[in-house]
């Protein structure tokens, strides 16, 4: 049997995609709001300043609430004193930082 292995793996790349858009999605000021008032997640201004004392100087981007696997999450985007793009990724609930990379 002949298998097209572009193709499969075409398949396979779209079947991986589909399954992180299902996994995570955006909250709206809404429901964040919501959250917030039940003590589910922290204010987000408190993990802003925890996520802007990592990088003295840093210029907020974007923030945004996601759930991913059933984990609220802040996501941060923050321009550097030195002109790099961060993206952070902290647990809303906590507070702990879950990810920060330099954006691609």
């Amino acid at each position: 049997m002949k298998v097209n292995l572009r193709a499969y793996g075409l398949a396979t790349l779209t079947l991986l995609a589909f399954c992180s858009v299902v996994q995570a999605r955006d909250l709206d000021q809404d429901e964040a709001l919501r959250l917030r008032q039940q003590g589910v997640i922290l204010p987000l201004e408190q993990l802003l300043q925890q996520a802007m004392d990592r990088y003295p100087g840093a210029k907020l981007l974007e923030a945004g609430l996601e759930q991913k696997h059933g984990v609220y999450i802040y996501e941060v985007e923050l321009l550097t004193a030195d002109g790099v793009v961060r993206d952070l990724d902290l647990d809303a609930a906590n507070g702990r930082l879950i990810k920060d990379k330099e954006d691609d």
